[in-house]
């Protein structure tokens, strides 16, 4: 027999609903099981046991992030099904940049309103977020807080943690004049900067959903929408065979604020724009919102997900192992002798 309170639903939060949701996710949490889950949906913690073969230092890196106010296209769009990868990708792509294999993921959501549908949408989208890093997802929480959330409206947010060899962890102790910085495309906006993009378009009272030319057709709404490219498995293809001296996941604060951060002092990324394959979005967002280059650059990904940083011997090696696991990754600058900058854009 399942618990009820009339008077907690009264007061808006109906536990029955939460029952309903956890029934309706079940099938996308199966799908991401893996050897190491040893724990059901419904315990008060998530079960993972670690395989340490071949590891001889196990070293547990661990990431969190939410998917910030892009959730708002979510709700404008009524879509609901593909933030969950967002939450995911912003999770596992930073410790990916360890060097750090995904083992496994847990999710929070906190909504006004418990509508059960809604809520296996979401889970849905987490669920193949994990997939597609092979991390499990092994537990969550669903807060239905009425009064706090608009009851239409709902927060998420996650936390990943891997494992990887204390030996192979990646750092820039062995970065140098002369390597070469990779660049991974991104398939959009990814999940940063959308409080510039929402402006930008004043998606609450344009037209989002409408098809735009520049966009090959796609309305605003749906281009904007399009999930964060998760990065881990090609990573982790380079990372068997291929000595990789930096990585960096391309986030809110764009080139100046995230390449600078794997490389080590006295060195520079000396980054050639014209490079750079800059996608349709934010060739629109510099030309609706008259965005300076340099705050496009600042702000968002521009076409460039992740930059990964190996020796110039290693580059044509890297862009074939990259090219066998779907990456068209192409050579985007190089590590210079400089001791006062940590990027330079030419």
């Amino acid at each position: 027999m399942q618990s009820f309170s009339e008077s907690y639903k009264q007061a808006g939060v109906d536990i029955t609903a939460g029952y309903k949701a956890v029934e309706l996710m079940k099938n996308h949490i199966a799908s991401t099981i893996t050897a190491g889950v040893c724990s059901d949906v419904g315990g008060f913690g998530g079960l993972f046991e670690l395989d340490l073969t071949g590891i001889n230092k196990p070293v547990l890196v661990s990431g969190t992030d939410g998917v910030g106010t892009k959730l708002k296209m979510a709700f404008l769009m009524d879509k609901h099904d593909t933030v969950g990868i967002d939450c995911v990708a912003m999770c596992v792509n930073d410790i990916i940049c360890c060097g750090a294999k995904p083992l496994f993921f847990l999710d929070y959501i906190a909504c006004g309103k418990n509508v059960p549908e809604r809520i296996a949408d979401i889970v849905k989208g987490v669920a193949e977020g994990c997939v597609q890093s092979g991390a499990a997802l092994i537990g969550g929480e669903t807060a239905e807080m009425p009064g706090f959330y608009p009851i239409d409206e709902y927060d998420l947010a996650g936390y990943s943690t891997g494992v990887v060899d204390k030996e192979k962890i990646v750092d820039n102790s062995t970065m140098q004049d002369g390597d070469v910085i990779i660049g991974l495309p991104s398939s959009g906006v990814h999940s940063n900067g959308f409080s510039l993009v929402r402006k930008v378009f004043d998606v609450e009272n344009e037209d989002i959903k409408s098809p735009v030319e520049e966009l090959g057709g796609k309305s605003i709404g749906e281009t904007l929408l399009t999930p964060t490219r998760i990065y881990v498995k090609p990573v982790l293809s380079l990372l068997d065979e291929v000595k990789v001296k930096g990585i960096s996941h391309i986030t809110g604060g764009g080139f100046y604020e995230n390449i600078p951060r794997s490389i080590p002092n006295g060195l520079c990324a000396k980054i050639e724009k014209k490079n750079i394959k800059v996608l349709p979005i934010f060739d629109l967002i510099a030309k609706v919102g008259n965005i300076p280059e340099r705050d496009m650059f600042n702000t968002f990904n521009m076409g460039v997900g992740m930059s990964i940083t190996v020796a110039k011997e290693d580059v044509e090696k890297a862009l074939e192992i990259f090219k066998a696991n779907g990456e068209d990754a192409y050579v985007i600058g190089e590590i210079v002798k400089d001791e006062e900058n940590k990027i330079i854009l030419l």
